[in-house]
């Protein structure tokens, strides 16, 4: 087991996440129905940061961060942003998603960490 030199944020759905996603039109290719927000928050996506110390240190992070976060929720759902909201602010943000703050991360796998750059796949 190793103690990750990083702190975690766990990014839960909340309501207008749920109904911006069952708005958005229906992929013939894709699901038959939108997940509902029970669905969506059964289990959140993880986003590691810096690692912080005290509980002051996320929301400044997270200042940071938000408009990356926010962008990655939203393409998971269309990725071509031709639904997105018209302003991306970070008070939607935290409107849209509920941060559950994780001070410490440890990994127990015993596989090397892949790290992929996200931003470098699209080129």
């Amino acid at each position: 087991m190793k103690l990750l030199n990083r702190s975690a944020i766990t990014l839960l759905a909340r309501a207008p996440f749920a109904q911006w996603i069952a708005a958005l039109p229906v992929d013939p290719d894709g699901m038959d129905e939108p997940l509902s927000l029970q669905e969506l928050r059964k289990e959140g996506n993880v986003y590691l940061i810096d690692e912080v110390d005290e509980e002051a240190d996320f929301n400044e992070l997270l200042k940071h961060s938000w408009e990356m976060i926010f962008k990655n929720e939203l393409t998971a759902w269309d990725e071509f942003a031709d639904h997105w909201p018209e302003n991306l602010s970070y008070e939607l943000f935290l409107q849209w998603f509920e941060c559950a703050n994780q001070v410490m991360a440890f990994d127990v796998s015993d596989e090397v960490l892949l790290v992929a750059p996200l931003d470098k796949l699209a080129e």
